[in-house]
Order: structure tokens, then sequence, then C-alpha cells
């Protein structure tokens, strides 16, 4: 009854399964690897971003990097705005808005200093026009903000590219940017959600990063993934199932037909 089985149509689908599922068993499980991955970065973040803040000299040096644990977590740093060496860093957009960060190292002394990134501008009416920046404290100033890690394409996936006008980057790379600095740049940089004594005008902050679900469409998509494995399996036995069926109909019907000795 089940010799069908071994017939090219049949052993093509056998083949099929036998390959749909490891493949649906890895698809599975990179997606579960996913999902830790992410639900560790989750927590990590969250934790960073509830921490209290602490000096920037405790978390990264001058020339050095800021490490992936690190990232978001709250820091401080005391000095005086640089407005002569500021930035305006490109295609950021915020709310769907086109617009700048503006980036203006804050100098803390010793021959040291920070990039901080005060926040967001609006992009100009043309490409050509420059946007309102509001102007930097003078004075001494206490910032606090995010710590950063110091971007580069991988990391952000903005490619960069020379000829741009005077004043602007692509990437807030604190290597390329300290190079024209008189002082050696703290690894990574700031980004401002706090100013003490606050600034009179100051572009719009930058909003906190979105956390997300931690994953979970991940996990959902490995559990989808294995439940995949089920209804290949279940779809080939109840095709054998349906086949028998079918050829113990026909032989019972060949039965019936069969004329009967006098």
């Amino acid at each position: 009854m089940y010799r069908f089985l071994l017939t090219p149509r049949w052993i093509a689908l056998h083949v099929v399964v036998l390959l749909v599922i490891p493949a649906f068993v890895f698809l599975g499980r990179w997606q579960f690897g996913r999902y830790e991955e992410r639900s560790t970065s989750s927590h990590e973040i969250t934790a960073n971003l509830a921490a209290a803040p602490v000096p920037v000299e405790k978390l990264t040096t001058p020339g050095g990097t800021v490490r992936v644990q690190d990232k978001y977590r709250s820091v401080t740093a005391t000095g005086t705005f640089d407005p002569a060496h500021q930035f305006l860093v490109r295609r950021r957009p915020q709310e769907g808005v086109l617009g700048f960060y503006v980036l203006t190292p804050l100098n803390t002394g010793n021959g040291q200093g920070v990039l901080v990134n005060r926040g967001w501008v609006k992009a100009g009416a043309t490409a050509d026009a420059l946007p309102e920046v509001p102007a930097p404290s003078a004075g001494e100033v206490t910032v606090t903000g995010r710590l950063r890690p110091t971007e580069t394409e991988e990391s952000s996936g903005i490619q960069n590219r020379a000829g741009l006008p005077p004043g602007q980057v692509l990437l807030i790379n604190t290597e390329s940017i300290g190079r024209g600095l008189p002082y050696r740049l703290f690894g990574g940089y700031v980004e401002l959600t706090a100013q003490s004594p606050a600034a009179a005008a100051a572009p719009v902050p930058v909003p906190e990063p979105d956390v997300g679900a931690g994953g979970g469409l991940n996990l959902a998509y490995g559990v989808q993934w294995w439940l995949f494995i089920g209804i290949a399996v279940g779809g080939w036995a109840l095709l054998i199932r349906r086949e028998a069926a079918d050829l113990r109909a026909e032989e019972a019907g060949k039965k019936e037909t069969q004329p009967v000795d006098a």
C-alpha cells in the first residue's frame, strides 16, 4: 500500500521536507540568539539611563574609547564651551524633520576636552542655507548628558565624504574632529540633557533612545519558525495518509466492479 512513497514524486517531497526542517531549526535558533542579544542590550541601556551621573573621566580617557556597556551612561563634565571649533552634524532628522546636531567642544582644562552634542536645529530653507544655531553659554558650565561612543561608518551606517561646507561633518568621530583642536578629546561624546547654569537659548534636546521591546519580535519570529517545523511534518504526514486512503478507496472500487462468477 505504501510503495508509492518510493516514487520519484514522493522522494522529491521527502527531500524537500528533510531540507526544510534543519533550515527552520537554524532560523529559529538565530532569532532566539538575536532575542537574547537585544534583551541584554535593552536591559543594559535602561539601567544606564537610570544610573546616577558620574564624571566623564571615570568612563573614558583622552584619546580613549567608550565601552559598549557604558553606552548611554549619564556623565558630567565641567569647563567652557569652545564655539570657535563648533560643528554642525548633517543629515540628522528628528521627529521626521531634517536638521543638524550642534556639536560644541567643552574645554575642561589641563589640555583636555569633550565633545558635547548640544541638541538639534532645523535645517535652513535651502540646502545651502545655514540653520539658526543658538550660541553656547559663555563662562564655566557643568553639563550632564548621555555618553555615546564615537561614530564610524560601520557603527552608524552613514557614509562619510569629503567636500562638505566648512564647519560641517557627517559623523561625530572624536578622532577626526580632535585633529583640529588645541586640546585632547575624551573618547566618545556627550549627548546633552542638562546644563548648569542653564543656557538662555539652546537647540532642541535629543530624545532618549527608544529601548523598544527588547527583542520581543525576535522571540516571536523564533517561535514561529519552529512552529513551521510542526506544520511541515504534519502536512507531510497528512499527504501520506490522504494518498494511502485514496489508493485504498481505488482498490476497493476495483473489487466492487469485478464480475462475480456464476
